[in-house]
C-alpha cells in the first residue's frame, strides 16, 4: 500500500466548512488533499488528477451524487466512500450498488473515517493484485480461502458450503459493506435476491461458529437494511 504521504484524497462537498475540516484532518495524517465543490469539478479531478480515494457527498449543487458516482464508475475504479447526511437505507444500498466502496453518515468521527479510508485502500490493492491474500485473520480466527479451511483458536471450524461461500465473499471485501443483494445474487443466484431470510440464517450460524457474540457482533457486523461488513485482516502466508 502507498504511504499516506503519497495518497491523494479527493474531497467532494459543497460546504466549505466540511472541506476545511476534512482537509485539516487528512493533512495532519500526511494525506495529500484535492477539493471539489460540485459534481463537474469532481469528475474533472478524477480524470485529470487521479486521486487514490474519493470522499463523495451526495447533495451537490449541480448534480446528484449518485450521478457523479455513476460517472466515476464509467471510467475509473478509484475507491469511493460516500460521506452524506442522508441516512436512509435506500440511499446506502443505492450508493453501494452503484459502485461506492463504503458509506459514512454525517456527522462522523474522523478516526472512523480514517479507518474506512485505510480499508478501501487495502481492498483496492487486493483488486489490483498488488497484495493478493488467500488467508485472513482476526483475534484467534484464521480463514484460508485457498485451502477452504477455517479455525478458531487453532480448532477447526466446520462450515457448510453456503456458510463458507458467504464468508469467502465477505473476506474478499474485508472491512467493506457488502449488500444483501450482492451476497444473495453471488451465493444463491439472481432469482433469490429477495430471499433475505436465507442470508440472515447463514450469518447467524456464522457468528455462532466463529465465536462472534450475536447480540453485540464485532467480527461480522450488520449495516441495518443494507448488508454486512467482516472485520478481518489479510495475511501473506497460510496461517492454518
Amino acid at each position: 500500500m502507498k504511504s499516506e504521504g503519497s495518497t491523494r484524497i479527493l474531497i467532494v462537498d459543497d460546504e466549505p466548512q466540511i472541506r476545511r475540516f476534512l482537509r485539516i484532518s487528512l493533512a495532519s495524517q500526511g494525506y495529500s488533499v484535492i477539493e471539489a465543490e460540485n459534481g463537474e469539478q469532481a469528475l474533472g479531478a478524477v480524470y485529470t488528477q487521479a486521486p487514490d480515494v474519493v470522499l463523495l457527498d451526495l447533495g451537490l449543487p449541480d448534480m446528484d451524487g449518485h450521478e457523479v458516482l455513476r460517472g466515476i464508475r464509467e471510467h475509473s475504479s478509484v475507491p469511493v466512500i460516500v460521506v452524506s447526511v442522508r441516512d436512509r437505507e435506500e440511499e446506502k444500498v443505492s450508493s453501494l450498488d452503484n459502485g461506492a466502496n463504503d458509506y459514512v453518515t454525517k456527522p462522523f468521527g474522523i478516526q472512523e473515517l480514517l479507518a474506512r479510508i485505510r480499508a478501501v485502500q487495502r481492498q483496492a490493492l487486493r483488486a489490483k493484485g498488488e497484495a493478493v491474500a488467500s488467508c485472513y485473520t482476526s483475534q484467534g480466527l484464521t480463514i484460508d480461502l485457498e485451502l477452504r479451511r477455517v479455525a478458531l483458536n487453532q480448532v477447526p471450524v466446520h462450515l457448510t458450503r453456503k456458510e463458507f461461500a458467504v464468508l469467502a465473499r465477505l473476506c474478499r471485501y474485508a472491512g467493506r459493506v457488502v449488500t444483501q443483494t450482492q451476497l444473495l445474487k453471488e451465493v444463491w443466484g439472481p432469482t433469490h435476491v429477495d430471499d433475505t431470510h436465507y442470508l440472515r440464517i447463514v450469518v447467524s450460524r456464522l457468528r455462532q461458529k466463529l465465536g462472534d457474540d450475536p447480540q453485540t457482533p464485532v467480527l461480522l457486523q450488520t449495516e441495518a437494511g443494507v448488508g454486512y461488513r467482516l472485520l478481518v485482516e489479510p495475511v501473506r502466508a497460510h496461517a492454518i
